[in-house]
């Protein structure tokens, strides 16, 4: 039975991942950006947890989050393609 799950994820999972690996087994641009976006919104979270314990204002802890968002979002993706081009073989 176990091999059959397993066999099965397997058949899912390799059309999957034609979006995320090229045929030369880098990671594709949509999976930075994929990566990018998840981790903001992690980040953007802790971010106005914080800001809302330091201010006390819901106001101002969401609109810090807000501004931090947008910019955090460009620089992970540029330092995503970097790491990318700095570990090829």
């Amino acid at each position: 039975m176990e091999f059959n799950l397993v066999s099965n994820a397997m058949i899912i999972d390799q059309p999957i991942k034609k979006w995320f690996v090229s045929n030369t087994g880098e990671d594709k641009h949509f999976k930075s950006i994929l990566k990018s976006i998840s981790w903001r919104i992690v980040g953007t979270m802790d971010t106005m947890v914080i800001a809302y314990f330091v201010t006390g204002q819901l106001k101002m802890a969401v609109s810090i989050g807000s501004i931090e968002v947008v910019s955090k979002v460009i620089l992970y993706y540029f330092h995503e393609r970097a790491w990318e081009k700095a570990t090829k073989s």
